[in-house]
């Protein structure tokens, strides 16, 4: 009968000690790797894209920490673990810091840099001297570009000095994140008391979010508290499209997460062509500035002219012949393997072989010792507007000489000065044909020809209905005269608050203005508008009537009555692909929802939300601000 043989357990020095020694000993040899880790700085940053949901465009990166690969220090949450036991935490954030910073100038990455930083190390005395500054400074990062992102590792208790500490980094130029929004100790009155210019929701309540309708009810009530605080919305943790796309259509402005990249040290630097192709009826949402260059407005492309062309090589008898043979030649562009490398011009040829000895001397030569080697070359996407600024600024020579023709960066063809100057006269023509006369802003034509082409292109955008509260009473009792200047005033208030590459603003007429917005920050816009003319309109009242808040004025039926100052009221509208189809629909509920802002006391804001046009249900918000009379 075979018996069972038992091994002897074999007993190491390690295995010996008790559990409680061997505890210590992982740790101090953990301990000691966290030593020399911070004092050779042996970490590695990783950048992960942050995009706008509706354009796709990367506006920044988050910067992120990793230890040595071989290390159990590796990942953040082992390397801040350890460090956070042995009250580390603050010279290894310190150290994170400099390395992301760091890395992300040599990378030469576009767009903002999303910094983590913790309460307890913002609190930190040293960090209050510019060391932050000090380093983005020394290697060229404007401090604009940072973002100081909060990260709550334990409870903040004192908010009033970590406000302090806020307002500190504000003042040196940086903005502020909250990160794990929701998941943190105190994230939600954090939010309140510091109003950052960023939040992030913890990626808990975005993966699965298209199928936890409680989840979706969470990121719906934070964006609107978002949209009334004016702050930024970021969504972290986003690993599908589903989850993507229904993210964006709750009108969330950006978002991260692996499906969209995940972080690398050399990260992406556009979308890849599984997200593009997601967003694909969104990508169509450039900023109109970019959009109506490719899409209506007229472009170099259309004063493109096919001449003959010269290579460098040929002597300047050929020019001179090609001239000859075509009297109403006056310029030969001169190409190099299809790239544009100078102009020849009739006149100057002409001039210099008239010369004595000159076409001797100088025939047989390259024709480029005789060419402009500094020509005008434009891309033929490039707008007229454009092309003006361009040859304003240039040498008056241009003008005349034309200006070649490209398409990234190979040569199309030449357009002459003539045509140009025929073809910037007409848009002029036009644009005052359809312009309101008093304010010189687009008019009603092209109002909804805008509309019509943002609907085309289903691009998300706000419609703003902006209407003059007890404006002819005041054109009665202060004239006409007074009355358009503060017409006039109001429109450049719209303009000067409006982003020229992103909105876009038109005069209906008489005091009805239109705001079509795409701003990321449209709210905090249309609240600055707001709070522009409370300040602006009293300066168009007597002293006494501005003491007293308003004037006494004839009614319809000569009774005296008592008027407020003007006010205004501002009817928003939110468009999204499908849920309008024409710009009358679009009109008659901007003008619904300027019913309800009139009905609101003093310079109000009105928020019309509802899910289309034909919907029974309307889910309104209204937001008042009303002016010091």
């Amino acid at each position: 009968m075979n018996q069972i043989q038992f091994e002897k357990p074999v007993f190491s020095m390690k295995s010996a000690l008790p559990p409680s020694s061997r505890l210590e000993q992982a740790d101090q040899i953990l301990l000691t790797r966290l030593h020399e880790i911070i004092d050779l700085q042996l970490l590695n940053a990783l950048f992960q894209p942050i995009i706008q949901l509706q354009t796709g465009e990367i506006i920044g990166y988050e910067g992120l920490i990793r230890g040595p690969s071989d290390s159990p220090l590796h990942s953040p949450m082992n390397l801040f673990k350890v460090a956070w036991a042995n009250n580390l935490t603050v010279p290894l954030e310190h150290l994170c810091r400099q390395i992301v910073l760091r890395q992300f100038a040599e990378l030469d990455l576009p767009g903002k840099l999303f910094l983590n930083v913790s309460p307890e190390c913002l609190l930190q005395r040293d960090a209050k001297h510019g060391q932050t500054l000090d380093l983005i400074h020394q290697i060229g990062i404007h401090p604009e570009r940072v973002i100081i992102e909060l990260t709550e590792n334990q409870p903040t208790y004192d908010y009033q000095l970590l406000g302090q500490a806020v307002s500190h980094y504000r003042q040196m130029g940086f903005q502020i994140a909250i990160d794990d929004l929701g998941e943190g100790f105190s994230s939600l009155r954090l939010w309140s008391e510091l109003r950052p210019e960023y939040v992030k929701i913890d990626m808990h309540f975005i993966q699965g979010i298209d199928h936890d309708p409680v989840k979706m009810q969470f990121v719906r009530s934070i964006q609107e508290i978002a949209e009334k605080s004016g702050t930024m919305v970021i969504a972290e943790g986003i690993e599908t499209q589903a989850e993507m796309l229904l993210i964006r259509n709750l009108g969330v402005a950006n978002g991260q997460g692996y499906h969209i990249a995940r972080p690398h040290a050399q990260p992406a630097r556009i979308l890849s062509a599984e997200v593009e192709s997601a967003l694909g009826h969104t990508r169509t949402h450039l900023p109109l500035k970019t959009r109506i260059q490719r899409q209506n407005t007229v472009t170099a492309i259309k004063l493109l002219h096919q001449m003959p062309t010269a290579t460098p090589d040929m002597s300047n008898n050929q020019i001179y012949e090609i001239f000859l043979a075509n009297p109403e030649l006056q310029i030969i562009p001169v190409v190099d393997d299809g790239k544009p490398i100078g102009l020849i011009t009739r006149e100057n040829l002409i001039e210099r072989f008239s010369r004595l000895y000159q076409r001797e001397l100088y025939g047989k030569k390259p024709c480029s010792s005789f060419m402009d080697h500094k020509p005008l070359i434009v891309d033929r996407d490039t707008s007229l507007q454009d092309l003006s600024n361009i040859i304003v600024e240039a040498d008056r020579h241009h003008l005349s000489n034309g200006f070649i023709i490209t398409e990234q960066g190979r040569y199309l063809g030449m357009g002459t000065g003539r045509d140009f100057v025929r073809e910037i006269t007409q848009l002029q023509i036009n644009a005052a044909r359809y312009a309101n006369p008093l304010t010189l802003l687009p008019g009603n034509v092209p109002i909804n020809e805008q509309m019509e082409r943002l609907l085309h292109s289903e691009s998300y955008f706000y419609a703003c209905y902006c209407d003059l509260d007890y404006f002819k009473p005041f054109n009665d009792a202060y004239g006409y005269r007074r009355g358009d200047d503060v017409i006039q005033a109001t429109g450049q208030i719209l303009v000067d608050k409006a982003d020229p590459d992103q909105d876009w603003v038109g005069h209906i007429g008489g005091d009805d203005f239109i705001l079509l917005l795409q701003s990321a920050d449209w709210q905090a816009r249309c609240n600055g508008i707001l709070q522009q003319f409370a300040s602006m309109i009293q300066n168009y009242y007597s002293i006494e009537d501005r003491e007293r808040g308003g004037y006494l004025s004839e009614d319809r039926q000569g009774v005296k009555v008592f008027c407020p100052l003007i006010s205004l009221s501002i009817g928003i509208v939110k468009v999204e692909p499908g849920k309008f189809y024409s710009h009358h629909q679009i009109a008659t509920a901007a003008a619904e929802a300027k019913k309800q802002a009139k009905k609101i006391s003093g310079n109000s804001m009105f928020i019309d939300r509802r899910l289309g046009p034909a919907s029974v249900s309307l889910v309104r918000n209204a937001v008042a601000l009303c002016a010091e009379n």
